[in-house]
């Protein structure tokens, strides 16, 4: 019996707890979904469970229960059986928009990336917790993440599609809650592949644009260019964003820059950034930022621990913090919008 006065119990259930327990299985039925390309199969329409399993090489054991799975998760669909044949799978709109290789949307690179490297990267939070220090590379004398993914084409490549699926919502919306019609130049700093540009730049045709990142970067920079016919209006310009000058424009662009370096640094690349804008210029800094009470962007939380996993002093910041940053480094002011999902942007004026 309840010891609760009015005979009834009032002892919290524990669902919530065991579904966040639980997220990793969840998690990692999506990322290996991903990876064997699973969504692409079902790009061209629906597929019965024996083809799917053919296609995709299952065991005839693990196949029915992997793809009711995804359909429980809601990222995919599955017609009724019939007395004269099983039920058919399809991609969601939200998977067949965002997870079928070749197409603009496509955020697998991100989704592999969690796989290969985040997953096991997170099974080291506790260490990272007692120690403070990152769980990569670094713990084998190794250079950091970034050293090691310059030095590599493939790597590279596979990070900045990753990059590029982080940063889509945000370059979407950018180009929608900006008013560019002021405007002639603008500069995104750690470039990646130039996702964010090509977007600004075919909604506002009146804009030209500089990517600017490490020479590494160029040959995916260019290849998105070319793919898009903005070579006219969009160039590269190669240089480490500490040591060298950065490009002149009307508008800088900061997205995901700032987190991934200790503050020292973060506020010294905001110092660089005020002296090379012109007096009427504007600073754009797009993360996933933390709401100020600390409370509600868990993917923002998150983020920051990932940084912890993976950077000797990074960490994600309130739109307040930011604000601050900012003033001291000469900004007559600032403002915090929403972009999409749990990004925000943080645009100031010099």
């Amino acid at each position: 019996m309840s010891d609760a006065p009015d005979g009834l119990d009032h002892t919290p259930a524990p669902d919530h707890l065991l579904q966040i327990a639980s997220g990793y299985m969840a998690a990692k039925v999506l990322l290996v979904a991903a990876g064997l390309g699973l969504f692409t199969e079902l790009a061209e329409g629906p597929l019965g469970a024996d083809e799917l399993r053919s296609r995709l090489e299952l065991h005839p054991r693990a196949a029915r229960d992997f793809l009711d799975t995804l359909v429980a998760l809601g990222a995919l669909r599955r017609t009724p059986d019939t007395p004269d044949a099983p039920g058919l799978y399809s991609n969601t709109p939200a998977t067949d928009h965002y997870l079928v290789r070749g197409r603009p949307a496509y955020l697998g690179g991100l989704l592999e990336m969690s796989d290969t490297r985040m997953y096991a990267l997170w099974g080291s939070l506790e260490t990272a917790l007692r120690t403070g220090e990152p769980q990569n590379e670094i713990t084998t004398g190794e250079e950091g993440m970034y050293a090691a993914l310059y030095r590599d084409p493939d790597r590279l490549t596979a990070f900045q599609q990753a990059m590029t699926g982080l940063s889509m919502g945000s370059a979407h919306a950018l180009a929608e809650t900006v008013d560019w019609r002021p405007y002639r130049t603008v500069a995104d700093i750690g470039c990646a592949e130039g996702a964010v540009l090509t977007h600004l730049l075919r909604r506002h045709p009146h804009l030209r644009g500089t990517g600017f990142d490490l020479p590494a970067v160029a040959p995916g920079f260019h290849r998105r260019v070319q793919d898009t016919g903005l070579a006219g209006r969009l160039s590269f310009t190669a240089g480490d964003f500490f040591t060298d000058p950065l490009p002149r424009a009307d508008v800088l662009i900061l997205g995901h820059i700032l987190s991934g370096w200790a503050l020292p640094k973060a506020k010294s690349l905001l110092r660089k950034a005020y002296e090379a804008l012109p007096d009427g210029g504007t600073l754009i800094i797009y993360e996933t930022l933390l709401d100020d009470a600390r409370r509600e962007n868990i993917q923002g939380l998150l983020m920051s621990l990932t940084m912890l996993l993976e950077t000797p002093g990074g960490f994600e910041y309130t739109g307040a913090d930011c604000r601050a940053w900012l003033a001291d480094a000469g900004f007559r002011e600032s403002r915090v919008r929403h972009l999409a999902g749990p990004e925000s942007m943080v645009i100031a004026g010099k």
